[in-house]
Formats: C-alpha cells, structure tokens, sequence
C-alpha cells in the first residue's frame, strides 16, 4: 500500500465542456483542486495521472452504434448524415449536445474512474477519487442529463470482469441514478443505491422505491426518493438508516460512490433545502462502511452540482478531506465557523458573479426553515419504510 488515498486526474478530461454558458463547466474542477492545494490538503504526490478507457471497455456498457455516434459528432464539422441523426443518440438537445473532441473528453472521463478502481484493487491506495466522473445518467445508446458515456458503469463493470468484485454503487446526487441501475438491473453482484429528489417532480423522472431490480437482481436496486424542500435532518437520517443497513445485508468488496452535490439549498437545479452539512457526514458514513466491510476499498466520483462557485469546492473539498483524513476535517467540528483560505476566494471573486462563501460550512443561523417541515419528514419516512421493507434488520 503506497498510500491511504489518491486523486484521479487528467487535464484532457477537462475538455469535457459542452459551451460557456452550460450548467455542466469544467471549471468546477479547477476551483475545487485550486481550493484543496490553498488548504494544503493536496501534494502532487497524492495525485494520479488516468488515462482514456479503451473502445473495448466502453462496449461493456455502450452499443457499438452508439459509440460510433459519439466519434462521428465529435469531429469539427460532422458529417450531414450524422448531423440528421444526432437526436437519435440524445446528443441534439439542450442538456447534451455533441461537441468538437467529445469522444476523447469522454473517454478521459471513463478512463479516470476506471483507473481508481485499478488503483483502489490492485492495492494501491485505500480510496481513490475521480471528480471528473459522475455521469450517471448515460445510457447504453443514449446520452442523457449532461453524459456522454456512463463511466460510472463502465467502471463497475471493469471492477467485476478484471476483480470479480462484488459492487455496492452509493448515488448521492440528487438526480436519480439512473444510467447506472439500467446496466445493472438484473446483476445480483452489483447493487445501486439513489438517494435523490422524488422523481415525481425532477428529471430523469425515474427512481421510485418499485424500482427494486430485476431477475436474479431483484432486490439489489435500492431507490431513497425524499420530497422537495427536503432538509438536512430528514435526508441524513434517510440516508444513514438505510445505506447502513443496505450495506450489512449486500457486504460489498468494493463501494464506489457519486457525489453529486446539487441538493444544496443553492443549487438551480433542484428543489432541496440542504447545506453543506450533509456533503461532510455522507462521506464520514461512506467512509465507515467501505473500512468496515470492504477493508478500505472504496472509489468515489464527481457528480451534478450547478452552483459551481459556492458549492461545488467545498463539497468536493470536503470529499476529499474525509478520504484522507485530514486535520482540517477533524478541526471543523470543533470550529464549524473555519474560514476558507483568503488566496482562494482573492484569486477567483473576480471571476464569479455571486459573493463567494467565506467560511468552509454554512451558516444555519440565518436560514429560513421550511413551513412543510413535519409533512415532508413523515412522506420520507414513510418512502424509506418501503423502500427498506425486504432487508432484515440485524439483531444486535
């Protein structure tokens, strides 16, 4: 073992960008890398270069049709044939239009999470974490929600074939999870977990607790949907009754984990009432379970999160703290009100349109709290009982 935990990166996967003016930029990235090495909790030793997923690895989840699509839009002016058949492959919308490069952008982004897994299985590090992955809505030939190619999938599916890992999938977006349950619907080694905003009312429109697997998988496709303006006591307490228990009752050899951070109260994509208090406990649960049942393995991903300036940093931030341990995660639960490095907000205020956060957590004193509250808590309560109706609890 080299070391406890390393992050996953490769500038070309940066060049996973639709335009400038898209909810999904990469500069969330850099704010958050550049946030990371200003708190001194990033060396260069502690990073690990990915490489590209090969045309065999993606086919393990997407069409050959499908891929074939993706390389012919992503040349600079596609050809009219291809052009007339776009909207078949999802990639002519407003959420995921082809660009010039978007195979290659895509395959690094598929390859990066790949490479933790082999990083996190071969033994290498304890955790390893991908931020440019996530793209969990990605279907078999269809882009979908901002993805190109579901390298989530792809990943679990190369844990499986080159590991023969049994995969607990822990999707904290606050879309549903979709791409990824679709590939694994009716595979008993691999079980996916959403936690997310209600279908009912957000996009993919999927994720109910009916959602249950299929075939031999029934059972391992496992849906937490929670009510909008849900807030940080409900979802908590949603997500750690059921992922532990959930966890004791598959006993994965590897968790692999989306981090999607847009059930923040900030976020335009969505209709939670979260702060960032949730993004620093999910990730002290996850990393409790994968030491507890997976002796450490565990790879964690990038996800959603459209408030790129206030948000996104500090939560993948926080992410990264809790895989490695750092002083400063144990320090802001004595001193909540830490301060972010004034280098960092000096370096990127001028860029952002939004004042950016002065402090590593919010502040709950001056939130408003929600009318509905007690109505919202008991509709999740009551999805969580359905959705947890089939897994025993362990008698202690």
């Amino acid at each position: 073992m080299t070391g406890s935990a390393l992050l996953i990166h490769h500038d070309k996967a940066m060049n996973y960008h639709f335009h400038d003016s898209h909810p999904f930029h990469p500069i969330r990235l850099k704010l958050t890398l550049d946030l990371l090495t200003e708190a001194g909790a990033l060396e260069p030793s502690s990073m690990l270069l990915s490489r590209p997923a090969t045309e065999a690895e993606l086919l393990h989840i997407h069409q050959p049709a499908y891929i074939e699509a993706v390389k012919a839009l992503s040349a600079s002016t596609p050809e009219p044939t291809w052009l007339g058949r776009a909207e078949q492959y999802g990639l002519k919308d407003d959420d995921t239009p082809y660009f010039p490069g978007m195979h290659e952008a895509a395959a690094y982004v598929a390859g990066g999470s790949i490479t933790a897994v082999e990083a996190v299985m071969s033994g290498r590090c304890e955790h390893a974490l991908h931020l440019g992955g996530g793209l969990h809505h990605a279907l078999s030939a269809k882009a979908a929600g901002f993805c190109v190619y579901n390298d989530v999938s792809v990943a679990i599916a190369f844990a499986r074939q080159h590991y023969k890992a049994r995969v607990l999938y822990i999707d904290t977006d606050v879309h549903h999870g979709d791409g990824v349950q679709w590939s694994f619907y009716s595979d008993p080694e691999v079980c996916t977990y959403s936690i997310h905003e209600t279908g009912k009312y957000l996009f993919p429109g999927t994720g109910f607790v009916q959602e249950r697997g299929e075939h031999q998988g029934y059972g391992t496709s496992v849906n937490i949907p929670l009510q909008p303006y849900t807030e940080d006591e409900s979802w908590m307490e949603c997500f750690e009754q059921s992922i532990r228990r959930l966890t004791d009752y598959f006993k994965p050899d590897l968790i692999i984990s989306q981090h999607g951070c847009d059930a923040h109260a900030l976020d335009p994509l969505s209709h939670m009432q979260c702060s960032m208090a949730i993004y620093s406990e999910m990730p002290a649960i996850i990393h409790n379970l994968a030491h507890t049942y997976c002796n450490g393995r565990w790879v964690a991903v990038g996800g959603g999160g459209y408030d790129i300036w206030r948000v996104v940093p500090r939560a993948w931030s926080l992410l990264w703290l809790e895989m490695t341990d750092h002083p400063l995660k144990l320090s802001l639960k004595q001193q909540p009100r830490t301060k972010l490095p004034k280098a960092w907000r000096d370096r990127w205020q001028g860029q952002s349109s939004v004042c950016l956060p002065n402090e590593w957590l919010d502040d709950l004193t001056h939130w408003e709290g929600i009318p509905r509250r007690a109505e919202i808590t008991a509709k999740n309560r009551e999805s969580l009982a359905v959705a947890l109706q089939d897994f025993p609890i362990k008698p202690y």
